[in-house]
């Protein structure tokens, strides 16, 4: 996966995590950026920081393979952002299999980033994807899917569960289920007289 490519996923995933819905725009970014930066670098006790920024066409001419490498300081910046590890930030390897992962990596961080690819696939299902999103932001995602396991497993819970933390959706599938016409049955079975 080329550099541009995986900025391009990287703002989409990042735009349904704040949920719009959508890629966040370039300028979106370079807005979002500079926020994170100048909360991360308030001043500490007297002491002043100047934050590194980016600009909107630098990452129009990074996404269009035009500059084909970050330098050092946009490459810590985007990925303190973007909450992934500075090396993910170049090129892959020719020949390079992103299934193929390193010993070095988490179960949970597979588990994250195979969550974060289910909501990628469901992205036409909001709720789906924002699920698999919320999932995969949880410090212990692992545990929350052990949890959903024994909710599951216990007879009404999920429902129960639903109608309180979501009653919107429970109204919504209560009116649907009221308004679907009835199947009529009839007893087809004659009676016998008793002499």
């Amino acid at each position: 996966m080329k550099l541009s490519d995986k900025i391009r996923y990287l703002r989409e995933v990042e735009g349904n995590l704040r949920g719009l819905n959508r890629a966040m725009t370039q300028q979106e970014l370079v807005r979002a950026v500079e926020e994170s930066n100048k909360e991360s670098n308030k001043p500490k006790s007297g002491s002043r920081k100047n934050g590194a920024t980016i600009s909107q066409s630098y990452l129009s001419q990074i996404e269009s393979g035009a500059r084909p490498h970050l330098t050092n300081t946009t490459r810590l910046l985007l990925a303190k952002f973007f909450k992934v590890h500075p090396g993910y930030l170049v090129d892959d390897p020719e020949g390079y299999n992103a299934q193929l992962m390193a010993d070095i990596h988490t179960l949970e961080d597979k588990l994250d980033l195979w969550l974060i690819s289910g909501a990628e696939r469901f992205r036409r299902d909001p709720e789906l994807c924002q699920a698999l999103l919320t999932l995969a932001q949880n410090k212990d995602s692992r545990r929350c899917l052990l949890l959903l396991e024994e909710v599951l497993k216990t007879p009404s819970l999920a429902d129960r569960l639903l109608e309180v933390l979501r009653p919107e959706t429970t109204k919504a599938q209560s009116s649907a289920l009221a308004s679907q016409p009835q199947p009529v049955t009839t007893n087809h079975r004659s009676k016998r007289r008793t002499q």
